[in-house]
């Protein structure tokens, strides 16, 4: 597939106003007081704006797992084995990993990318999108170049688009490799300017002396290479990982394609930040599912201004977040399609206050 970015920025659009204005009307008429289910009402508004439609189904649902390692790996700011981003990459489509059990739970399909895996991966079970085996090792070179950085956003907008075309109605992010929460502090610190102690976790665990080292690892890097905070690409090809670019271009290729696409943990929100500041209309058809206890995902929200849905102290990843935001979207479904109205239970609705205001 010829990818051309400029021209997809271009045409994303913004939310469909009258299609949220319908949806608002329907829900003010429904059997309940005026606004008293929140912000489920928001997310089926919402949803409304990014289809067009106020009765959509989404019953077809796929979460697009992102799967690379991180040079910086080499830096020992993680303790688990190497060989872990490829094993765990092979037993997502075991549904035996968190977002397998949880995926099966809510319905949804999990597609399982290898967009930059050190090894030779051989399973017809994950698709070979490789860009490279891994990227550079960001403590003493770029991570990639800049043409991988656009190929590998390149990649993540033709999954969403196949899933598109294949009629999938709703899309979740995901992404596993080792190092990444490394390579997501320094993309959140070169977007937004904040503190290294305000990007950095612990990842997947870390001792004390080990997340001290850390920190003074992407402090480091981020003075060596200064990423321009004015240039996604740049700062992805400085310091970014193949995953975060490519989950940067599912979000564009689900607002492309008018799909509403689910922002899961750390790193699946630091790509929304990418994405957004590609093309801020991305923005309008990103859905939230939880805070992450990973430091850096209270920057990013603050930077997308957005409210996750739960907080249920998660940090995996995997995008085990979106399978129970696609049931926070079924319900939002069900209740204006099947809520009667007022008029339709034969109940006076005169006496009802508005208790938003």
């Amino acid at each position: 597939m010829d990818v051309d970015l400029e021209k997809i920025i271009r045409e994303i659009g913004m939310l469909d106003e009258n299609a949220m204005a319908e949806a608002r009307a329907r829900q003010d008429k429904l059997i309940k007081p005026i606004g008293s289910l929140g912000r489920i009402e928001e997310l089926a508004i919402q949803l409304a704006g990014i289809t067009g439609e106020v009765y959509r189904s989404y019953a077809k649902k796929a979460i697009i797992v992102m799967c690379a390692d991180n040079g910086v790996y080499a830096e020992n700011v993680s303790l688990a084995p190497k060989e872990t981003t490829l094993m765990m990459s092979m037993n997502f489509m075991k549904f035996i990993t968190g977002v397998g059990v949880l995926s099966k739970l809510s319905g949804s399909d999990l597609r399982v990318v290898d967009i930059g895996i050190d090894s030779d991966v051989e399973s017809p079970n994950m698709l070979n999108r490789k860009i490279r085996k891994g990227t550079g090792n960001l403590a003493r070179e770029l991570a990639m170049t800049r043409e991988e950085a656009i190929k590998a956003i390149e990649v993540g907008f033709e999954q969403a688009t196949e899933l598109a075309n294949a009629g999938y109605d709703v899309i979740g992010t995901g992404e596993m490799g080792l190092a990444n929460t490394t390579s997501s502090a320094l993309v959140i610190m070169s977007l937004t300017g904040c503190s290294v102690d305000s990007a950095t976790g612990k990842g997947s665990g870390l001792t004390d002396e080990l997340y001290i080292h850390k920190k003074k690892l992407i402090e480091a890097a981020y003075q060596m290479h200064k990423p321009d905070k004015d240039d996604p690409i740049d700062i992805l090809s400085k310091v970014g990982g193949l995953d975060i670019a490519g989950l940067a271009g599912v979000y564009l290729g689900a607002a492309y394609h008018r799909k509403p696409v689910v922002i899961d943990g750390v790193i699946s929100a630091a790509a929304a930040i990418v994405a957004t500041r590609l093309c801020p209309n991305a923005k309008n058809f990103m859905v939230p599912s939880h805070i992450s206890e990973e430091p850096g995902y209270s920057v990013t929200l603050r930077e997308l201004d957005i409210r996750p849905y739960f907080d249920l102290g998660m940090r995996l990843g995997e995008g085990t977040g979106c399978p129970f935001t696609f049931l926070l979207i079924d319900a939002a479904e069900k209740i204006v399609k099947e809520i009667a109205t007022f008029e339709e239970a034969s109940i006076d609705d005169s006496t009802l206050v508005d208790i938003r205001k």
